[in-house]
């Protein structure tokens, strides 16, 4: 069993062939997937596909990137949907983004610190979004005592002591395709290191595919990959990783079944 915990499956990449890309996931030992909406419209997909398949759950929130249009209704709808949809398991993506200048940082800043208080108060784990932002992130996260909620450093790709330091934070670390990158050394030290129990795998689909299939439209079926290169790299098992990823993302997500 394999828990794709960051994909982008309501993306327009997959309107025309999703169904055979779920059964693809699925035969490549694929049975849960987190859907992410991360600005309104993606969110209201994200809602269609839950309603729809019931080995999707939500991670529903507001990417850095679209800070700038995120209004005090887009919070309240956010809570609404934490404390009523059953399938919502995370607040997020949420964080800082440096790379794309298409919000302010001070903009970012106000919009990842209301969605960490949302998390709080409607006590849910929260997803983070961190590119070419990490001091800011990390600062962030410990002035609003995120450890009190924890969640999951997405497709992470940081030293081993920004590692260390989200861990101490109540944090799991979730390693994508870049892992199986060929210069990628950051992602590989981090997932030779990485307690087995604070361990995740995601696509982020329709981005990032792993080797062999880099550049490409990724997609859900491609974690098993993920999780074999992992496995070669901490020295065990693929079954291993598959069982030990998947146990804590249903922890951390309270899913019960």
């Amino acid at each position: 069993m394999l828990f794709d915990t960051h994909v982008h499956l309501n993306d327009e990449a997959f309107d025309d062939d999703i169904e055979e890309v779920i059964k693809r996931a699925k035969e490549n030992d694929v049975t849960r997937m987190a859907v992410v909406g991360f600005n309104k419209e993606t969110i209201d997909r994200a809602l269609k596909l839950a309603d729809k398949y019931d080995f999707i759950y939500l991670i529903v929130g507001w990417h850095p990137t679209d800070a700038i249009t995120f209004t005090d209704e887009d919070l309240e709808w956010l809570r609404d949907l934490a404390l009523t949809h059953k399938k919502v398991v995370a607040l997020g993506e949420m964080g800082l983004d440096y790379h794309w200048d298409t919000s302010p940082k001070e903009t970012q800043f106000e919009v990842f610190r209301k969605q960490i208080r949302l998390a709080k108060e409607v006590n849910l784990p929260i997803v983070i979004h961190n590119r070419e932002a990490t001091e800011d992130v990390v600062r962030i996260l410990q002035e609003e005592h995120a450890e009190e909620i924890g969640g999951i450093m997405h497709c992470f790709g940081e030293t081993v002591e920004v590692m260390e330091a989200c861990l101490a934070m109540n944090f799991y670390i979730s390693f994508g395709g870049t892992v199986t990158f060929k210069n990628a050394k950051l992602p590989k030290i981090a997932a030779q290191a990485i307690p087995i129990d604070r361990l995740l795998i995601e696509t982020d689909a329709p981005y990032l595919a792993p080797t062999p299939n880099r550049g490409k439209r990724n997609e859900p079926g491609y974690v098993k990959l993920v999780a074999e290169k992992i496995a070669e790299l901490k020295e065990m098992k693929y079954s291993e990783i598959a069982t030990h990823s998947t146990e804590n993302a249903k922890r951390l997500f309270k899913i019960k079944d």
